[in-house]
């Protein structure tokens, strides 16, 4: 990024990571405004007030404008909620990837233009590239593996990507760190979360029945084999996830794993591990990059969690916006309503969110 006279606005969670993002737009010598989008509601700690005071000191140290502008309702409502509604309906969310799209960019961006910004900045790793030939903006994982967010960011497309800003792109979190003390930044040594930021304990099922008491109080029902036939019951499908081994109560000769979980019947299908073996799966609500998909499939190596390393497979676009992704080599555990991102190298060419897989097929 030039030092062309242009405002930038950086979101500012309160975090090491957004103020060094911060510090280092600023220090291109662009005019920087630091944004505080609050989000907590209730007992929630995500972008809380501390959080925002954080930010706050931040930006007066580097010298810089500062707002907080609240979400809080917009965030329950387009994050919150529907998390505890996946877990019910059988799937296994993963709420920081709406977070991302429509906090830390739609909304940021519609901020940043009342104020007259053209571009967003954030303390995501990732980074951005722009193809010579075509013109189209590339999304690309950052240069330090260890830290990479470009998992969470497919939803992005050619609109959010001709304003982004990713500072933190080539750096290593040490380096970051390093930096916040140098800066004499007050979150230098704030550690960071590892939880969903509005289940900071890490218990899903009693978040969900906190946001949905009376659903999740009504969710018990059997634990069954791939035949059906009942091996115990359970309280709720929200406790359980594909793949989960622990915590099923039920007592058998081999170890046993969820490998389905049928929500309209409130069962919990349990099976051994030869069982969570998928070929292939559906992706559905796919968002391409490069802003249409692909004439002809593509190989690409297809990330189906987080810290999933990422399994070759070849990926056709289907109408209504779906996918079909073959897998060269059988993945286990997929879970219904986690993303699904493909990979062409350190590109990432698109994604969506796991719907349906075909286990056992040859």
């Amino acid at each position: 990024m030039s030092a062309a006279a242009e405002r930038v606005v950086v979101a500012m969670s309160g975090g090491v990571d957004s103020s060094v993002a911060a510090a280092l737009v600023a220090a291109t010598g662009v005019e920087t405004v630091g944004i505080t989008l609050r989000l907590a509601a209730g007992d929630s700690r995500c972008c809380s007030l501390d959080d925002a005071d954080d930010a706050r000191r931040v930006a007066d140290r580097l010298g810089i404008r500062f707002f907080v502008a609240s979400y809080a309702e917009r965030f329950r409502a387009e994050v919150v909620e529907p998390f505890a509604d996946a877990y019910l309906a059988g799937e296994t969310p993963i709420p920081c990837v709406a977070c991302n799209k429509r906090f830390k960019f739609d909304y940021l961006v519609e901020r940043a233009a009342a104020l007259g910004a053209a571009r967003v900045a954030t303390g995501h790793y990732a980074r951005i590239a722009r193809d010579a030939a075509t013109g189209r903006f590339r999304l690309l994982r950052a240069r330090h593996l260890a830290k990479d967010q470009s998992y969470f960011l497919f939803q992005l497309g050619q609109r959010e990507l001709a304003r982004a800003v990713f500072p933190l792109g080539e750096l290593a979190k040490e380096e970051v760190r390093a930096q916040a003390r140098a800066l004499g930044l007050a979150t230098a040594e704030k550690p960071e979360s590892q939880e969903i930021c509005f289940v900071p304990d890490g218990d899903y099922a009693a978040a969900v029945a906190r946001i949905r008491p009376d659903a999740a109080a009504a969710a018990g029902g059997e634990i069954v084999d791939a035949a059906g036939r009942a091996l115990g019951r359970h309280d709720g499908v929200h406790r359980f996830t594909v793949g989960q081994r622990r915590g099923l109560g039920v007592a058998a000769a081999r170890p046993l794993y969820v490998t389905r979980i049928d929500a309209a019947r409130r069962r919990v299908v349990v099976g051994e591990r030869e069982a969570l073996a998928v070929h292939e799966a559906r992706v559905r609500d796919v968002h391409w990059v490069a802003g249409t998909p692909p004439a002809a499939p593509v190989r690409a190596r297809v990330h189906v969690r987080y810290r999933h390393a990422g399994a070759m497979a070849k990926v056709e676009s289907l109408p209504g916006g779906e996918a079909r992704v073959a897998f060269d080599e059988p993945v286990t555990a997929i879970a219904p309503g986690q993303a699904a991102v493909f990979y062409d190298g350190d590109e990432v060419l698109g994604g969506g969110w796991l719907a349906a897989a075909d286990p056992g097929r040859a």
